[in-house]
């Protein structure tokens, strides 16, 4: 075993509704235990600024073109970021060497191989005094990987402590519904392989903040109270949504709208929206165990209409005896220490990279 380092992972998903972190302290390789795991909710203004600021980038130029309003969110987020850290630090009273900071995607192209999280890593280590590691998926984009997942070699690292523990058997599929749904399959071997395999909140969560006043449907309750519009979902099956996700190997939710629901009403429009985020998911997956994490597991509308349609056993990974609402934060303090080890993080099999490759820029401003 090697020295331990602790880590405070920070995430923020295409949810845009505030920030998970989780403390995680590892070795970088088999060894790791979690801490303490919190979230906090962004303001209403904040959440509205950075989805009013992704809808403007939908092509890399629009970086350029909205410089100066992304500059001032950067800030505004990263400051968020600092008090989260600050905070958590001083109730846990644990000491934290590293700070793995994802920061918010507001743009993802892989093949122009740029993806843009806001968040100022240089700001953040002046404002906490601690080392962080950010920019985790530039480095891949440049070695011919998508970017993403990146997630992927820490839950290849949950399914051997499952494993060793009896709570498993292998192979499974680990399917994260965030705004985006991927998965990474791991086989008896613990050989991983992982991909985006289509939208999970997202255009659900487009539709109810278009037609409502609410940003998500609770346990899928709207959905289940409407009727399936058959000839819009095959439609839009047909025309458009398999031909995309065949084709992108790494997705982001500007790849995918809601105008093919357009006159529907909020009921039936979440239905066959609902629906079609199901049937997609369902097409992509392995046929070995599935454990999901992921704001999307409790959509129990949603992980209902999913597992009608396979074979296979769909499960809650908090089963397992961990929160599935923090897999990613953990992943990113696991990373970060990985990172700063000088270990990769993403793999052939998991982004497309031509090698295993490391990730992450370190700062140190203090």
């Amino acid at each position: 075993m090697g020295k331990i380092y602790t880590a405070l992972g920070l995430m923020s998903g295409t949810s845009m509704d505030g920030v998970d972190a989780s403390i995680i302290s590892s070795d970088g390789d088999r060894e790791y235990s979690i801490k303490i795991e919190k979230y906090f909710k962004y303001s209403d203004d904040l959440r509205q600024n950075l989805i009013n600021i992704r809808n403007k980038v939908l092509l890399i130029d629009d970086l350029k073109t909205h410089f100066n309003d992304i500059k001032t969110l950067e800030s505004e987020l990263t400051l968020f970021h600092a008090k989260v850290v600050n905070e958590i630090i001083e109730s846990s009273k644990i000491d934290v060497d590293l700070l793995g900071f994802h920061g918010q995607t507001i743009f993802h192209n892989a093949e122009e191989k740029i993806s843009k999280q806001l968040g100022d890593g240089e700001m953040l280590s002046k404002l906490t005094k601690k080392k962080v590691i950010y920019n985790f998926r530039q480095n891949d984009l440049e070695n011919e990987g998508q970017g993403a997942p990146l997630t992927p070699i820490y839950h290849n690292l949950l399914a051997k402590t499952f494993k060793e523990k009896g709570k498993i058997k292998l192979p499974i599929t680990i399917l994260n519904i965030g705004g985006i749904s991927n998965t990474t399959s791991i086989n008896e071997n613990y050989k991983m392989t992982s991909k985006d395999i289509g939208p999970g909140n997202c255009l659900i969560d487009k539709w109810l903040i278009a037609n409502s006043d609410k940003n998500f449907d609770k346990n899928g309750d709207i959905a289940k109270s409407g009727i399936i519009d058959k000839f819009i979902l095959e439609q839009t099956i047909d025309n458009f949504y398999y031909n995309k996700t065949d084709k992108k190997k790494s997705l982001d939710v500007n790849d995918f709208d809601i105008s093919f629901a357009k006159g529907l009403s909020l009921e039936d429009g979440a239905a066959t929206i609902t629906e079609l985020t199901a049937d997609i998911i369902s097409k992509k997956l392995s046929e070995e165990d599935i454990f999901v994490c992921g704001g999307g597991r409790k959509n129990k509308f949603l992980i209902d209409s999913i597992q009608r349609k396979i074979k296979n056993k769909i499960s809650q990974i908090d089963n397992l005896g961990i929160d599935g609402n923090f897999i990613e934060s953990q992943a990113f303090g696991y990373l970060a220490i990985r990172s700063y080890l000088g270990l990769p993080i993403s793999f052939p099999e998991t982004t497309g990279c031509k090698e295993p490759c490391q990730g992450g820029i370190m700062v140190k401003n203090f």
